[in-house]
């Protein structure tokens, strides 16, 4: 994502080399440093309380790092990287998916938006104003998760059943266990169908759509406050290095880190009880699909879950559980992937031309 990327009119291109292999690379790296927070969080949102029962014993985990304590004493480290087989292989072409899919919706809605003013203004400026480059950052955002979605919702399922699936194994009394990612697709897609597979999309879209949306309004414009605060400092400093405007990528490291971490610190705050619904609905169909006969859905959809929740389980204070390992999770999580992502793009755009 350059500069001159979201602040001109661009010929419409196909993702290039160096945008593939950059998200890639930092999709890879990512999971690997922040799974087990992703599973901390996971099980704090799973059950009423952040209780839950591992071989019929009761736990309640104080806070994500009590949870990751716990899950590693008595279930060691192979349940901290529960579906991590299904993240890395799934995930990684769904990450490549979503950051090269939001810079095509980014650069083409940014296009027609020019095109449109230029030919409406009678100046002919073409310039995007501030209150259209929010509009086009977080219809971009969602564009992009409602494609990446096609490749992250069966990849999130497995991911959370394999995540909680001895706590609901121990609730139901169902000897039943996922020997892995690739059984666990199998299991459901055998016991569920396809549906099973795909029918937390609307969902899982419902609760990261505005995620990806904020997101990318907050980081767009951090990125802008940085590159001024940089090309000033260069203008004052030395003037006759400051030819043109500055590449994401060549932006300090520290900028990048504290850019993405920002913004996906406040994205994940305000958008933590979409997550929690969407994670509540679907280890409800795995234990439902567990039973040796049919149970009782306890939450009809999102609503729903939003409404039960709040009115018997606290409030706000309810919808906001688990909020604090989402946001432990989400920020290491989008600063390293995004960090990454900048970086390694113009690494290999520098490396291969």
């Amino acid at each position: 994502m350059t500069s001159k990327d979201s602040h001109a009119p661009q010929s419409l291109q196909m993702p290039s080399f160096h945008d593939v292999m950059g998200s890639a690379t930092a999709g890879i790296i990512s999971r690997i440093l922040t799974h087990p927070l992703d599973t901390a969080k996971a099980r704090l949102q799973a059950t009423n309380s952040s209780i839950g029962a591992v071989n019929n014993t009761k736990i309640s985990f104080r806070g994500p790092i009590d949870a990751i304590v716990q899950t590693y004493r008595k279930e060691g480290i192979r349940a901290l990287y529960g579906g991590f087989g299904a993240v890395i292989i799934g995930g990684t072409p769904g990450t490549v998916l979503y950051l090269t899919g939001y810079a095509f919706f980014r650069d083409s809605i940014t296009s027609l938006v020019s095109r449109w003013k230029r030919s409406s203004d009678v100046t002919n400026n073409s310039k995007v104003s501030r209150g259209q480059e929010f509009q086009v950052h977080f219809s971009s955002g969602i564009l992009a998760e409602a494609f990446a979605c096609i490749i992250y919702v069966p990849v999130d399922v497995v991911k959370e059943r394999m995540q909680v699936q001895q706590r609901i194994n121990a609730e139901i009394k169902n000897n039943h266990h996922y020997q892995g990612s690739w059984d666990a697709l199998r299991s459901i897609a055998r016991t569920e169908g396809l549906r099973g597979i795909y029918k937390g999309y609307w969902a899982t879209l419902a609760s990261f759509g505005p995620f990806s949306a904020l997101y990318f309004v907050f980081y767009e414009r951090f990125k802008a406050f940085s590159r001024e605060r940089v090309q000033n400092t260069l203008a004052y400093d030395a003037p006759q290095t400051l030819t043109e405007k500055i590449d994401d990528g060549n932006l300090p490291f520290l900028h990048l880190v504290a850019c993405s971490a920002g913004a996906g610190a406040l994205a994940s705050w305000l958008t933590s009880p979409l997550d929690m619904a969407k994670l509540r609905l679907q280890v409800q169909r795995g234990r439902i699909a567990a039973m040796p006969t049919p149970g009782r859905y306890q939450y009809k959809g999102m609503l729903d879950c939003l409404r039960n929740v709040y009115i018997n389980e606290g409030g706000l204070r309810g919808l906001f559980r688990g909020a604090g390992a989402r946001v432990m999770h989400v920020v290491p999580a989008t600063a390293v992937t995004m960090t990454s992502y900048e970086k390694c793009r113009t690494f290999y755009a520098n490396a291969f031309g």
